[in-house]
């Protein structure tokens, strides 16, 4: 019996292969894509992770301060206690560096060790020395501390161009001037480039006396972190971090962006299933009588049901093994040709090896597979409930659907809103993608219902012309197959909609957001290195640029990180001239209205500005008072400070903290500047500004650390970085239609097929072979029609639950709804087009006479 059931499926797939690979091509994008996603996730943050680990090495306990340097006294103490075994101290410094002349100066990171404690903490740090030669060699084992000897690792080698292993001088620069360092050997990190020296040489050379950046700790066998920080009794300026919490920092980074890409990877196998359906529908309605006969054998009804269920499978099989090897090398060429960098800017510069994982890979196989049996349900059930005797007379209906239940709809669109309103799941949106996938299956499901009230309300419009009469009331006795033929489109084309509305809001909101936080027309800054604030602009520097002619003023600017939280990344303290002696108003896009008893300067405390992020993130709202925001500077201890209001801050994901300039200078003392906004006279030309800015620029040493830009290049190159990160969704867009316009292909077919008594009935009655095309395209037109103003709408119900439901979850801004009407409405107009082209296609073989000779079979 099974070899026979094997055969007749086999037959099937031997005379027809076009249609079941479209369904199996259709698996395999999707399966490609989301499991080629994944793997560029998982492979750049190992990678990540990794080069943490190797710099960070795993103490059981780790103080930092949450802002600036650490006091080193905290060393002699943490030593002393018995709990610790070893105390390793590590102080980073942003530095310029050359290699061989004329080698031009690059930002690398200085990292000063301790190289007798370092080893039982970080052993990637250890520095080690290159090979004595004539050298005593109790003199070669004191370069570990002497003053102006340097480890490299290989990154830092290449670099400086040291990879020939022959160059012994590297030349840092300070205050315009070089100082040569010897190279003395290497140490094993990976990862971003770095230069290990002496703790202590590195804090006389670079007048950081008495600072540390953090300490790492050993414990004892037995003791318990938890209960030397108690012991300890840290200052709320100090931090005490496990390395679990470090890595849950490092995930945090990307892990919005990464689980926000791979549900949209998903949305392909969604699309896909509909395929699978559309074309196991016309499978079915083809083998319909074979069935039957079939049945009459004595092949049950469950049975039939997993005949057509194991034909769905093998589809989802074939396409999850063709869509993870797809996937696989996808994820290799993109990691081999892009780096490690999402889109998202989280991963920038590192090259990952592909991480392949088995387990994943039977995850998203197995995601294939059943979105290939839900495509293959319906019509597995329409199979499995026609009576054989009737189909073997074409009497059956084995290619139609169910009647569904639409309050079931109803209810199942009621709870997606319900559910849009609910909290986020650890930071993540869970209940919103559920609230997504509700609509969109809700919506389909409740198809029916709306095909009948339309078309109810058009048919008494059409009751005069023969043709349009005979489409209407043909789709409106079968809505079900009417709904059914469109539920492809309607679900790629709402997935469209939804993106194309979600990718406009955000890129107009961004716009928007750019013109109000570049007031100025050119930008300069600190650059080259990856340690914020590290690196500062010269005060000479400052001064001539003052002088410059055509500029007006200059507004001095900073960004500080501040660590709040051990498990989130730091928050950004951004101090610039939020608004003039004027006028208080802050020069920010404010959220909401402003709360009362903030409008101005309380004489008692000082008003900042949260980014959206701090109030979810830290429950931060307008008008609390910010103790905490007091322990982190010293000058910071007697003031008092509040929330004076909300900003939009689509540049700090974790969350930033505007302050105004002189207030922060008046408290701590600080006149250090990161940027300058340069505002130039109404006469000037800012190509001269620039090009005299980049002059005054080009002093030795000093050229690597300045960054100059007019506003509109910063315009330029953050639109372009947002369309980079979101091109992706135009080609899911793009399939998802494709797939859509296939499964009306494929569900007219199907149709055609089971009619071909009905189209023969209206060449008898006098209809010639245009007429019959034409009631088959206007069947398309009406149909595609109610497809795509169904799939508009519910696009327009999802784009409301991703702008303002998904996107705050996820990253902790919002934004304001745009809707595209002029490509939305286009995007209408060409699925309807190419909907009704299709089915006209499909109807030639309604007018054969193959449909002439049925109905001679049948008398």
């Amino acid at each position: 019996m099974w070899s026979l059931l094997a055969s007749f499926s086999w037959q099937e797939w031997r005379h027809h292969p076009w249609r079941n690979a479209a369904a199996v091509v259709a698996v395999m994008l999707g399966v490609a894509l989301a499991f080629g996603v994944h793997l560029i996730n998982a492979s750049a943050l190992a990678e990540f992770a990794s080069a943490v680990a190797s710099v960070n090495g795993q103490p059981d306990l780790r103080l930092r301060p949450r802002q600036g340097p650490l006091d080193d006294q905290w060393l002699d103490r943490v030593a002393s206690d018995s709990d610790v075994a070893v105390a390793s101290p590590v102080l980073e410094h942003a530095a310029l560096l050359s290699g061989r002349d004329p080698s031009p100066a690059i930002p690398l990171r200085l990292v000063g060790v301790d190289a007798l404690a370092v080893a039982g903490v970080s052993p990637a740090l250890m520095p080690r020395l290159r090979d004595p030669g004539p050298a005593p060699g109790d003199a070669t084992r004191m370069d570990l501390f002497a003053p102006d000897t340097v480890f490299l690792n290989a990154s830092a080698r290449r670099q400086l161009g040291l990879e020939d292993g022959l160059d012994t001088t590297v030349w840092l620069w300070q205050d315009e001037q070089r100082r040569p360092l010897r190279v003395a050997g290497s140490v094993a990190a990976s990862g971003d480039p770095l230069v290990i020296m002496d703790v202590a040489a590195l804090q006389d050379l670079v007048q950081r006396h008495g600072e540390l950046s953090r300490i790492d700790l050993r414990l004892r066998p037995g003791a318990q972190a938890d209960r030397l920080v108690t012991r300890l009794a840290l200052p709320l300026s100090v931090l005490s971090e496990t390395p679990g919490q470090t890595g849950e920092r490092a995930g945090n980074l990307s892990r919005a962006y990464r689980i926000n890409l791979t549900v949209l990877a998903l949305v392909a196998l969604f699309t896909g299933a509909f395929l699978v359906f559309s074309v196991l529908s016309l499978s079915v309605a083809r083998r319909q009588q074979q069935f039957a006969l079939l049945g009459v054998l004595g092949l049950s009804s469950r049975e039939r049901l997993r005949l057509v269920l194991a034909e769905s499978a093998l589809l989802g099989l074939v396409g999850s093994a063709a869509g993870i090897a797809l996937g696989t090398g996808l994820a290799a060429l993109a990691l081999n040709r892009l780096g490690g960098d999402l889109g998202g800017g989280y991963f920038v510069g590192t090259a990952p090896a592909l991480q392949w994982s088995g387990a994943a890979a039977l995850v998203y196989g197995a995601l294939g597979v059943a979105a290939a049996l839900v495509g293959g349900w319906w019509p597995a059930r329409a199979v499995a409930r026609m009576a054989p005797a009737l189909a073997l007379k074409g009497l059956g209906s084995a290619g139609q659907p169910a009647r569904r239940h639409h309050r079931i709809a109803l209810a199942l669109m009621v709870l997606a809103a319900v559910l849009a309103w609910a909290p986020p799941v650890a930071d993540i949106p869970v209940a919103a993608y559920l609230s997504v996938g509700l609509l969109l299956v809700g919506g389909i499901a409740a198809l029916p219902l709306a095909v009948g009230v339309l078309l109810d309300r058009l048919a008494p419009r059409v009751a005069g012309r023969v043709l349009p009469l005979l489409a209407v009331e043909r789709s409106r006795r079968l809505r079900e197959t009417a709904a059914v033929a469109t539920s492809g489109v309607v679900a790629s084309l709402a997935l469209s909609v939804a993106l194309k509305v979600m990718v406009a809001s955000f890129r107009d909101s961004v716009t928007d957001w750019l013109d109000a936080v570049l007031p100025a027309q050119v930008y300069v800054r600190s650059g080259g290195s990856n340690m914020p604030d590290s690196q500062h602009l010269p005060e000479g520097f400052i001064r001539a640029v003052e002088r410059l002619p055509g500029v007006q003023r200059i507004d001095r600017l900073r960004a500080i990180p501040l660590q709040l939280d051990a498990a989130r990344a730091p928050v950004t303290l951004l101090v610039r001239p939020l608004h003039d002696d004027d006028s208080p108003l802050p020069s920010l896009p404010l959220v909401g209205a402003r709360p009362q008893g903030t409008d101005g300067p309380r004489p008692d405390s000082i008003g900042v500005y949260v980014s959206e992020a701090m109030v979810d993130l830290y429950g931060m709202q307008p008008g609390d008072a910010l103790p905490a925001l007091s322990a982190l500077f010293p000058g910071f201890r007697q003031a008092r400070f509040h929330v004076a209001g909300v900003w939009r801050d689509y540049g700090r994901q974790h969350g930033s903290i505007a302050m105004h300039w002189p207030d922060f200078v008046r408290l701590t003392g600080d006149r250090r500047v990161g940027d300058l906004a340069i505002h130039l006279k109404a006469d000037a030309s800012d190509s001269e500004v620039l090009q005299a800015i980049e002059t005054a620029a080009r002093q030795p040493g000093q050229q690597a650390m300045v960054e100059v830009a007019s506003t509109a290049r910063i315009r330029r190159t953050s639109l372009r970085i947002f369309d980079r990160s979101f091109a992706v969704t135009v080609w899911l867009q793009g399939v998802a239609i494709g797939i859509g316009l296939f499964g009306v292909a494929a569900s007219f077919s199907a149709q055609i097929l089971a009619r071909r008594r009905e189209f023969g009935l209206l060449a008898h009655l006098g209809l010639t072979r245009r007429q019959i095309l034409g009631v088959v395209a206007l069947e398309g037109l009406v149909w595609t029609a109610l497809g795509a103003g169904a799939g508009l709408l519910l696009g327009l119900a999802v784009s409301l639950v991703l702008v303002h439901v998904v996107n705050p979850q996820s990253f902790h801004w919002t934004m304001d709804l745009a809707l595209p009407w002029p490509r939305l409405l286009a995007l209408c107009l060409a699925v309807i087009a190419a909907g009704t082209a299709t089915a006209w296609l499909a109807g030639q073989a309604a007018a054969s006479r193959d449909a002439i000779r049925a109905v001679k079979e049948d008398w």
